[in-house]
């Protein structure tokens, strides 16, 4: 695969910023954030801080929480499907336990900024249990996709799909194990890519997990994890399509390599690049930077945006630096 270059370029970074353990969700060339920790096991709040995306003169303001606004989290998953952000769980309370809502979602509509939480219609059916460090995403049409992240105790691999027209839950195959949690799940062209994540003893890598919708069928790429020829084992990292030249890439970036002996109060050896994956092709190649780039962390979030020429690319905000601190700088990275 040919080189490909990326431009780093901070749009914005402030003190109510600096967070780990997030959500942040593209609407309409604006980045939604919500959630998170500055302090170990202490949510931040349960406000919005909107960042509008633009190059020039990036703004952040901050939307003040309703009586109708979800219980502060940390560690939730979201995703946005038809312009709708939605939340599944997380941890949160003193005891910061996995938040039980019995398979409700809740949904903000960014256009009203109105939240909505979403139960089932059948309550008797099962559904996801509380989790948190678990990942989302949609097929851009009707169904939402929850897999993994860490319960009560233990670990997860399972894979539940959520009809937000019939408000339905169902569950489908199980990923191949370990169970984990911080991984990351991404959708492209009717197929579920996984990879990364801890499964309580190191992170995993060398496998890109392929569920394919039709067939509901797990199947596995491998590739070396050397850094040279693949991308290294990580957790709490991200990973995204990237449409370049009218090609499809996954992208997997940051993310912690060794975990902390002090778990999650403390920080391990955060990764710094960014690896791209080319579907058709079948290889990675490490992404080329100009410039400035955003110091290695993991426990982060990221999503797709449009840049001014109206090209994608992504948008990266906070999350925790090897030393311990959380940032809260907000980054666009555009191929070129």
């Amino acid at each position: 695969m040919s080189a490909i270059t990326a431009k780093w370029t901070r749009l914005a970074s402030s003190a109510r910023l600096q967070r780990s353990s997030q959500t942040l969700s593209v609407v309409n060339n604006q980045a939604w954030i919500f959630g998170g920790e500055l302090q170990p096991r202490q949510p931040v709040d349960n406000q919005f801080d909107i960042v509008e995306l633009s190059k020039t003169s990036a703004t952040v303001q901050t939307i003040s929480a309703s009586s109708d606004t979800p219980s502060p989290r940390v560690g939730s998953a979201s995703t946005v499907l038809n312009n709708i952000i939605f939340y599944y769980s997380g941890r949160g309370g003193v005891a910061m336990a996995p938040i039980e809502e019995e398979g409700s979602l809740w949904s903000f509509n960014p256009t009203t900024s109105q939240w909505k939480l979403i139960t089932p219609t059948d309550t008797t059916a099962p559904y996801p249990v509380a989790r948190s460090y678990h990942t989302m995403t949609s097929d851009g049409s009707n169904t939402l996709f929850l897999h993994a992240g860490c319960p009560q105790q233990g670990r997860l691999s399972d894979l539940w799909a959520f009809d937000v027209n019939a408000k339905t839950w169902r569950s489908l195959p199980a990923a191949p194990d370990p169970p984990r949690g911080g991984t990351s799940i991404t959708y492209s062209a009717g197929k579920l890519y996984r990879m990364n994540g801890f499964d309580g003893q190191k992170e995993q890598g060398g496998h890109v997990d392929v569920f394919n919708l039709g067939s509901e069928a797990w199947s596995t790429i491998t590739y070396p994890v050397d850094g040279k020829s693949g991308p290294e084992a990580r957790s709490v990292s991200a990973l995204l399509p990237l449409e370049v030249d009218s090609k499809e890439y996954l992208i997997t970036l940051f993310g912690e390599h060794d975990p902390s002996s002090l778990g999650h109060s403390g920080a391990g050896k955060m990764l710094g690049n960014v690896w791209a994956y080319d579907i058709t092709g079948g290889d990675w190649t490490e992404l080329k930077t100009d410039g400035d780039a955003p110091q290695p962390r993991g426990w982060f979030d990221a999503d797709v945006a449009k840049d001014v020429k109206g090209k994608e690319a992504i948008i990266v905000h906070g999350g925790l630096a090897e030393d311990n601190s959380r940032l809260g700088d907000v980054w666009i990275m555009e191929v070129i």
